[in-house]
């Protein structure tokens, strides 16, 4: 799934108020905060993701994090990433796009 500017746009405004779901900090990209990422966004489709460390190589970590999750990236605002995956079962999907 490719999202639309038009689709950019409102999931950022909607992304606006989220607090992150999940730190990378001193050890990285994690096996355990792949899965972790991949059931938040099971759960709320719309998620933040903090670097506290790893700023350097945040876009690179952010696509990696994409690709492992199946998520789309909606933006990277200072060192937070925000990531997208519509609910697999469209009678629970939370956000119409």
């Amino acid at each position: 799934m490719t999202l639309t500017s038009k689709q950019v746009d409102q999931l950022k405004a909607l992304a606006h108020h989220l607090n992150p779901l999940v730190q990378i900090g001193k050890k990285g990209v994690t096996k355990a905060q792949i899965e972790n990422i991949d059931n938040d966004l099971l759960h709320h489709e719309l998620m933040k993701v903090k670097f506290n460390d790893y700023k350097a190589q945040k876009e690179e970590l952010s696509r990696k994090i994409a690709a492992e999750t199946g998520s789309e990236i909606v933006d990277i605002i200072g060192n937070t990433l925000i990531i997208f995956r519509e609910h697999p079962n469209p009678e629970e999907r939370q956000i119409e796009i």
